[in-house]
């Protein structure tokens, strides 16, 4: 049977092997791990372990802030409360809007909806697929307090633009960069541009410890705050039990900094394979007839990479058959996937919004819900960690695909 006869028709896969395994380890992360379970002192707070034992958290904290540029960080047991507490030490309460595109995951939202902080949806530029600055101001009220710039696929948002959005109308800038460890903006690190910064250390995440998160900044007085927040009210250098602020406990483990401790070993060298990884993909995407590649503005002086995103061009947009490209596409060995739906109709939020507020508004944003529906695919980071045969078959099978549909 002809090699361009699809999979889906009885034809032969592209790609018939897998990709790049994730999780990455070795050695190092075994003997980190050792290290803290026979130390005693597991926890973040609390005990000292075993005489001659260096804590782990501190170590980690102090190199993923210098990673940013960043002069503080503070771990959090996952991303989504590293949002919530950025909102919390930033000074946004209950009954304050919070403005956030519709093109990220829920938890950008619900971090926020957790504690009555209303979320306001900006749509995206059609070409980026991040917060489009421009439809910020029109959405400002006296209730708005922040803005999240999410750092979609590990491409910073134009934190120009966004934080003199912000100055002009005092509003907080909190950078969502669950997405986006290592990337930077106009030759500076995310999360350390806004007021604060926030990262997933989730298993999918290009820094994995299975879950966890960070929160970083340059502000010394946030760091406190967040700091306190997170460990049940106490103050930095404060006794054990002097509780100065209502907190929680959502401290992470030395475990899980041994590990992050041991990523960061590798973090640059996957980085540059993702970026040349991606450079190859996108020359090969770009000569395809179907295919539409997003622009990158030139102030992302590094790109994380977490997911590499194209589209469809606007002939098969326009018909619909997003569903039936992914169906062939991932029947040729590749696994692409729809990504995200528009949180400005998701229903979660929209119960909850209205739950706090009681008013069910819904945020138009056409080009958000266009391109969920019809245009943007994804392929996620450990693709882009594979060798450069497995990009080249990416390319062959969207190629293949594209041309059964023109």
């Amino acid at each position: 049977m002809s090699t361009s006869t699809l999979a889906v028709q009885g034809g032969t896969p592209v790609r018939t092997t897998g990709f790049a395994t994730w999780p990455i380890y070795d050695d190092l992360e075994l003997n980190l791990l050792k290290e803290v379970l026979e130390s005693g002192k597991w926890g973040g707070a609390g005990g000292s372990g075993k005489a001659g034992y260096k804590p782990k958290l501190p170590q980690m904290e102090e190199q993923f802030a210098q990673l940013h540029g960043a002069k503080h960080a503070v771990s959090v047991v996952n991303g989504t409360v590293a949002i919530t507490v950025a909102l919390q030490a930033a000074g946004v309460r209950s009954g304050d809007e919070v403005i956030i595109p519709p093109y990220t995951f829920i938890a950008t939202a619900t971090a926020a909806l957790a504690y009555g902080v209303i979320p306001v949806f900006a749509d995206i530029e059609e070409d980026t697929l991040l917060i489009d600055p421009e439809k910020i101001e029109a959405l400002i009220t006296p209730k708005t307090k922040a803005i999240i710039a999410v750092h979609i696929a590990g491409a910073p948002a134009n934190m120009t633009r966004i934080n003199e959005i912000a100055s002009k109308h005092g509003l907080v800038v909190i950078e969502d960069a669950a997405q986006a460890v290592g990337a930077s903006w106009d030759g500076q690190g995310v999360g350390s541009i806004g007021d604060l910064g926030t990262f997933s250390l989730q298993s999918s995440k290009n820094l994995n410890a299975g879950e966890g998160g960070i929160i970083t900044t340059n502000n010394t007085d946030l760091w406190q705050n967040a700091w306190s927040i997170c460990n049940v009210g106490r103050i930095p250098n404060g006794g054990w039990y002097q509780h100065e602020k209502l907190g929680q406990n959502y401290r992470m483990t030395e475990f899980q900094a041994a590990l992050v401790l041991a990523q960061m070993t590798r973090l640059e060298q996957q980085m540059q394979l993702r970026e040349q990884n991606a450079a190859r993909l996108e020359a090969a995407l770009a000569q395809i007839e179907g295919v539409k590649l997003l622009k990158q503005d030139a102030r992302v002086s590094r790109h994380a990479y977490h997911l590499y995103m194209f589209k469809l061009g606007p002939e098969l947009a326009k018909r619909n058959v997003k569903d039936e490209f992914i169906k062939r596409i991932q029947a040729e060995g590749i696994p692409v996937s729809a990504g995200y739906v528009p949180l400005n109709r998701n229903v979660a939020v929209l119960d909850a919004t209205e739950a706090w507020t009681g008013t069910r508004t819904v945020y138009e944003c056409p080009v958000c819900e266009s391109m969920c529906a019809d245009e943007v695919l994804w392929l996620t980071q450990n693709v882009l960690l594979s060798d450069s045969q497995a990009i080249d078959d990416v390319a062959e099978a969207v190629s293949k695909v594209a041309k059964s549909f023109l």
